[in-house]
């Protein structure tokens, strides 16, 4: 699954695009760059706390270990791609250690986008983007402050562990902070409490999966943490305002 899957850290190259349709995916970050495509629609991006609205032909170039979020607005068509950093290899060392202070721009309409079979028509694309997002933005030396640096933490605890048992208990005492300090801090940072974090990811990944396989919606709930289906249910029906067996048969029509 492109979103779940611990991207670049293999550290060789590695290119995954991902076609998408009304699609949301809460706050995460991975050592992989991935680039955001809207064909149609609207697409509320947050990056770093910073919020973008791209439209049609918009783009967003989000570097590695930067924590975003997107949420689609009404309607969105999109394309995901998720490479490492080795593939724009002179591109990654002369800007190591910086981020864009605009990570967004505008693309042609008949941008042609890569296969994932040709590694050279691959970096002739995405030396292309590197090129546009240049000419577009200004560079800055990224500045993590301590209370980011825990929630990098934290977002990574759930990624590896929201298939089973994760409270913030556990993450308090993973982390060894106190469990007061780390809910407040989370609802700073993150604009939810971590339970609605948690569900948000959950849900997120079940939406994938009901779009995306044909496996049955209970080894879906378990696969994603739910060892309730009626939990299962009462969430996804709180996040999508739909049940997952409608869900699914509406996302099989737009196909």
């Amino acid at each position: 699954m492109v979103f779940f899957e611990p991207h670049g850290v293999e550290e060789q190259e590695s290119f995954q695009r991902v076609t998408l349709t009304n699609f949301s995916f809460p706050l995460h970050f991975h050592r992989a760059y991935e680039l955001i495509i809207v064909h149609e629609g609207q697409l509320r991006v947050t990056i770093d706390q910073k919020e973008y609205l791209l439209q049609q032909n918009g783009a967003a170039f989000i570097f590695n270990n930067q924590m975003h979020e997107f949420t689609t607005v009404g309607h969105s068509a999109i394309t995901i791609v998720i490479f490492s950093p080795e593939l724009i290899g002179r591109f990654f060392m002369d800007y190591k250690g910086l981020i864009p202070v605009n990570n967004t721009f505008s693309l042609s309409p008949d941008v042609q986008l890569p296969s994932r079979r040709s590694v050279y028509r691959q970096k002739s694309f995405l030396y292309g983007i590197c090129s546009t997002l240049e000419e577009n933005t200004d560079f800055k030396p990224v500045q993590y402050s301590a209370k980011t640096k825990i929630l990098h933490q934290m977002l990574l605890y759930v990624d590896n562990n929201y298939a089973s048992e994760c409270t913030l208990k556990a993450v308090a005492e993973h982390l060894q902070y106190d469990y007061p300090y780390l809910s407040k801090l989370f609802v700073h940072m993150a604009g939810m409490t971590f339970t609605e974090y948690l569900n948000y990811y959950r849900i997120s990944r079940a939406c994938y999966l009901l779009k995306s396989s044909q496996q049955p919606i209970g080894e879906i709930a378990a696969d994603c943490g739910y060892s309730s289906l009626r939990s299962f249910n009462r969430n996804f029906q709180a996040f999508v305002r739909d049940s997952p067996r409608r869900f699914r048969e509406l996302s099989s029509q737009q196909a």
